[in-house]
Order: structure tokens, then sequence, then C-alpha cells
């Protein structure tokens, strides 16, 4: 029997510190997030980071967080629970860090009498610190607790049409009417040294912003930073925008480890409002559900700071979310993954 496995990022259980402290602990001891040798991450996440970032994210969450719960949790919730009515097959939710866990996940279907799972995580692009990482926590959890289970899973799909007809319809939708001069798609950031450790070929990367647009190689399949371009312009076209109306951008940096990814977002807003721009558009392509990056760092922080440097509207597009059209598009996927199995 055939189920499915929507994987998100996770949230805290809580906006208290304690709660938001033990989420960072999972969180930040992941070594495909601080790909650093143990001893140095434990030292730095246990030692310095946990010693003061907590209450801080703390405040952050309880800024945003819903009547019902986080809003990572309560929007991946609502995606599957629709996703769930329109296929024939069991679906399941999971974290990669928090709760519901992965194994939770695995157990529900197995519950269910489901032997071949297919996992969605629920991000556009590859990256080492989403994609990566929760398919090997899957794989490890599977030879360990389901031998008898079967995984695969679904390919990123930053540059599918489906997925791009509906990030742009959202996008379009969102500005409706809104007399905005610039859109910036702001995608979370990675270490630099996180591209160059994903290169399958171990020499196409140039982090020069150039081989990103270069003709295709087997290591744009596992290039973040040449996905979230890609998102970019695929979306551009797709909206008939004119070259230099849009831009791409990197948030969510910590400089204490390394290189990011350029430009940053932060930055980039200042600058527009430093500029003259009054009407600045951005989006989160990274993001599939509305959270706290979306939701404080975007909708609060950056648009404080757009307006205090002399901007004057920040037009902050929501994720697609629970959208209906996206609803669609994933329950298509999944039973043409069904139904190919089947037919095999």
């Amino acid at each position: 029997m055939k189920g499915v496995l929507l994987v998100n990022l996770g949230s805290p259980d809580s906006t208290t510190t304690s709660d938001v402290r033990e989420y960072l602990d999972q969180f930040l001891m992941d070594e495909r997030v601080i790909d650093l040798p143990k001893w140095f991450r434990t030292f730095l996440v246990k030692g310095i980071i946990l010693k003061t970032r907590p209450k801080r994210s703390a405040e952050a969450y309880q800024k945003i967080w819903w009547e019902e719960g986080s809003p990572l949790i309560v929007l991946s919730e609502k995606l599957q629970e629709k996703v769930q009515k329109k296929v024939s097959v069991p679906v399941a939710l999971a974290m990669r860090y928090g709760n519901p866990t992965i194994k939770k996940g695995l157990e529900v279907l197995q519950q269910q009498g489901v032997t071949e799972v297919l996992l969605v995580p629920l991000y556009p692009q590859f990256a080492m610190a989403t994609t990566e990482t929760i398919l090997v926590l899957a794989e490890q959890l599977q030879k360990a607790h389901f031998p008898e289970m079967e995984l695969t899973s679904l390919p990123p799909f930053y540059n599918h049409p489906d997925y791009i007809r509906v990030l742009g319809n959202s996008i379009q939708e969102a500005l409706q009417g809104k007399d905005w001069e610039h859109l910036l798609f702001s995608y979370h950031g990675v270490p630099e040294r996180h591209i160059r450790k994903s290169d399958v070929t171990k020499s196409h990367c140039k982090m020069d912003g150039k081989c990103c647009f270069s003709e295709e190689s087997p290591a744009h399949a596992y290039c973040y930073r040449h996905q979230c371009e890609m998102t970019s312009v695929k979306v551009a076209e797709y909206l008939e925008l004119k070259e230099g109306s849009y831009s791409t951008s990197f948030q969510s940096r910590v400089s204490i480890l390394g290189s990011w990814l350029k430009p940053y977002t932060d930055k980039t807003v200042a600058q527009f409002a430093k500029n003259g721009t009054k009407e600045l558009a951005i989006a989160t392509p990274a993001f599939v559900s509305d959270c706290l990056e979306t939701l404080e760092e975007i909708g609060m922080e950056a648009a404080e700071d757009f307006e205090e440097k002399g901007g004057k509207h920040l037009h902050v597009i929501p994720c697609i979310n629970d959208r209906e059209e996206w609803v669609n598009v994933l329950s298509r996927w999944i039973d043409e993954w069904a139904h190919k199995q089947s037919a095999e």
C-alpha cells in the first residue's frame, strides 16, 4: 500500500523560552545546518547561541503566534488535510525539527498498512540544510524502525511549470491594484560553503553569480543558488516582468558561520528605500508556508526598516500556504506517483 509523508521545517511547541531552546538545540545541532566539527558545533550552540538566542527568538515567535498555534504548523496541517481529501492514498504530516516527528509520521502511515512512502519535502529548492537533512534522517529511521518500508522522494520542484504558475498567480493576486515599483524575491540564505559542498562535480560552482545562469550542468540538480535564481527567472517570465523590475536576495544569515549567499535581503531592502523606492514588493519562494522568517523577519522587521529608511510601503506577499491551486497541484503530483507505481 502506498502513502505520502509531507515534511516541513518545524516549530517550537510553544513560545516559552524553554520550548524555543529545545527546538533551537535540535535544529542548530544538525550537522547539515551548522556543518562544523561536532566539538565546535557543540561549543558554539550549547556554549554560546543557546545562552542568549532562545529568549530573543521566543519574543519573536510571540509576535506571530496564532491562537491555534504556530503558523507554520497550522498552515501545514491545513495543507495536509486538504490534500488528503483529494488523493486516494494516506497522507501524513511531519516536521524535521520539533513535532510531529518524521518517525511519528512514518508510524502513522505504517498503522494504515503503508509499505511504500513518497516523501515530500515542502521546499521548492534543494539544500543541504533542508531537503538533504530530511532525506538522510528518513533513511536512517527507515533502516532502524521501518525495514519493510520503501522510501522515495519528490524531486525539487523549483522550476516545475505547475509550481511556477501557482507561485506566479499568488504574487499577481497579492499585488492586484497595488502600485509597486520593484519585486524582490527573498530566499533563505545559506553559507556559501554549503553550495560548494553540494556540488557533485566538485568543480562547477564559481560563486560569481554567472554559473547559476549557465548551460545545464549536473551540479544544478543540487545547487541551491542556481535553483533560487531560476525560480525568480521563471516566475518573472510567467508574469512578463520587465528586466530590472525584479531581483533576488537572501535573508536570515548568521554572520558567525562564515560568508553567506549575497546580496543580503536586509541590506537590499534598506538600499531600495535610500535610493527612493517607495513601493517595494517582496516574495519569499524558499518557503511554502508562512513562518517566523516570513511573518516576523520580513513582514515586521524588514517592513519597519524599509519605512524608517524612507520607503512608503513594503508589500509582503504571502506564501502559497494552503491555496486551492497549490493543493490541486500537489494532489495531482501525488496521484500521478501513486498511479505510476501501481502500473509498474
